[in-house]
């Protein structure tokens, strides 16, 4: 670490210099961005990361229980398709309204209480006695979950600095394939030893980890100085320089933050209705669509992977056993993305993911034999795990911090339509396309959200987030 004196607003000086230049918005973001990345931001992010992975069992581990859900209440492939459909309904309301809640109360709180809603819903999931109450088990799971995921993206985007934001951002993707993974396992093992009622009674227990986030991820000095808080703002900020020095080697101090140009408040208002106005226009059309057919394919075709073997002869076992072999793929995809977001950018990475998630998939519906198909399956989640490192890299830095947990709740909560839909339509046309038709649907809808990121999207690569939102 380069030895400079620590300058006005760093941490040796920073409780002494006027809290409306310390606290402004443009100084706190350009104190954050100035640091090195050191254990303490790295264990921010290691918590975020692991309430990420313990969202992606709860949901992915449906993959692997519907076909035994289905047997044990008798449920139709249209019945299925709706039940799955109940947790993205439930993810669609509450990133809807944890975005907007994040950007006024504060990422911190939105994040715990989502923590709450998705632990009593697994708890629910175990009680239900019948097909009815399960499904708003899962609406109430997919609340919370719905809640964390812009809220987590609001506070590891405001956290990192510019330089590695991208990758991280990435990374935080990638604890998703690892989580379906893990539901494959622990679904594998409760259908051998126990019922897929258990399986849900696991899920509730990592809701306890709400104590790990209150205790150790303080609340971000971006949206407090934004919100006027100043002395909050440099408080926070002041400790967070403090412990980030700690983890440097002795007698090492920070470089000196660059600003970017001060915008005045008195012109920064923002609502809802401005995502639709100036330069964000464009790019909520885009982020919209994107999010909206991306995961219309995605959830459309990996709800009903096991559910699909199994109709082909395959026992519970047997399919959820090469389920998670294809998830495998999600591994190197995401890490994949991740160096390509970087070293490539944003908006090529997402496009070629989608790209390579359509093909893929539109040749897994039409595989000659069962090799194949294992081979294309590995391909198609090398791909589409590659598009949520994308799409969640992507999505937080395209507004400000005033706004970003609205943006990214907004958007994915219209991806949660998506995912609503997707399983419904697929459970529906089953019956009368066939394998090969429900693929094909899901390639039609890669290739939708591609065509929009490419024609609407722009590149946020290397800038800083009070440079991109302009």
């Amino acid at each position: 670490m380069t030895d400079i004196t620590l300058p006005p607003g760093g941490a040796a000086a920073g409780a002494a210099a006027p809290a409306a230049t310390t606290a402004s918005d443009v100084m706190i973001a350009a104190r954050l961005d100035r640091l090195p990345m050191t254990g303490y931001q790295k264990m921010i992010f290691a918590i975020i990361a692991t309430a990420w992975f313990f969202d992606s069992i709860d949901l992915g581990s449906l993959t692997f229980l519907l076909g035994s859900i289905r047997t044990e209440f008798g449920l139709t492939t249209a019945q299925a398709g709706f039940l799955s459909s109940m947790s993205f309904l439930g993810m669609f309301l509450g990133a809807a309204i944890s975005g907007m809640a994040a950007d006024k109360i504060g990422r911190k709180l939105v994040f715990q209480i989502s923590m709450v809603f998705w632990g009593l819903g697994s708890l629910w999931c175990y009680y239900a006695p019948d097909a009815s109450t399960l499904g708003y088990a899962r609406l109430l799971l997919g609340f919370g979950m719905g809640m964390e995921f812009p809220v987590a993206l609001a506070i590891v985007s405001e956290f990192v600095p510019t330089k590695k934001r991208g990758r991280y951002l990435a990374i935080l993707e990638g604890f998703w394939p690892l989580g379906f993974i893990a539901a494959g396992l622990l679904s594998w093992f409760f259908l051998t030893h126990f019922t897929w009622r258990e399986m849900f009674l696991c899920q509730a227990i990592p809701a306890l980890f709400l104590f790990v986030v209150r205790f150790f991820v303080p609340e971000s000095p971006r949206w407090l100085a934004d919100q006027g808080r100043a002395q909050e703002a440099e408080k926070v900020m002041g400790e967070i320089e403090r412990k980030v020095l700690a983890r440097l080697p002795a007698g090492a101090q920070l470089d000196e933050p660059t600003p970017a140009p001060a915008v005045a408040r008195g012109e920064r208002g923002f609502s809802f209705m401005e995502l639709w106005r100036g330069v964000y226009a464009s790019r909520t059309v885009m982020i919209w669509l994107t999010w909206f057919f991306a995961l219309l394919g995605f959830y459309g075709l990996t709800t009903w992977l096991g559910a699909l073997l199994q109709a082909q002869g395959f026992t519970n076992t047997k399919s959820t056993e090469y389920v998670i072999l294809i998830a495998l793929a999600g591994v190197p995809g995401f890490i994949t993305a991740a160096w390509l977001i970087d070293a490539w950018g944003r908006k090529g990475t997402l496009a070629l993911m989608l790209v390579g998630a359509a093909v893929s998939a539109y040749a897994y519906g039409n595989a000659p034999s069962f090799a194949m198909l294992i081979v294309f399956g590995l391909i198609m989640q090398f791909f589409m795990f590659g598009m949520w490192s994308g799409l969640y890299a992507y999505t937080p830095e395209l507004y400000p911090t005033r706004a970003r947990a609205t943006g990214a709740g907004c958007a994915s909560a219209v991806g949660r339509i998506g995912s609503l839909i997707g399983p419904s339509i697929i459970g529906v046309v089953l019956p009368t396309l066939g394998n090969a038709g429900v693929f094909a649907l899901g390639a039609g809808s890669f290739v939708v959200a591609a065509i929009a990121v490419l024609t609407l999207g722009v590149e946020t690569k290397g800038k800083s987030l009070e440079e991109v939102s302009g």
